[in-house]
């Protein structure tokens, strides 16, 4: 079983709020992988979109997000590109 393991930081104006929250929940229920996402001593299912909110990332927070499954790398490399993209927001 493989597992990634990346760092992202929040680059959309509003941070990871329920809109983002919800569209990687989105995303995320794509892949068979399991996905959390941590930022500093707490880390939470990435397929939860409350436990994503709980988080509490304003713009600029770095989040760690990790993938263990057969498609980790996949569900990785669109998380890369949700971020990337700003969930779509701006």
């Amino acid at each position: 079983m493989q597992t990634i393991e990346r760092e992202l930081t929040v680059v959309n104006k509003l941070g990871l709020h329920a809109r983002s929250a919800a569209a990687i929940v989105r995303e995320l229920s794509k892949f068979k992988s399991k996905v959390v996402l941590k930022k500093g001593d707490t880390t939470v299912d990435g397929k939860s979109i409350l436990d994503i909110i709980t988080l509490d990332c304003p713009k600029g927070s770095r989040v760690i997000v990790r993938a263990t499954g057969e498609d980790a790398a996949e569900a990785i490399n669109a998380l890369i590109e949700l971020f990337a993209n700003r969930f779509g927001e701006e």
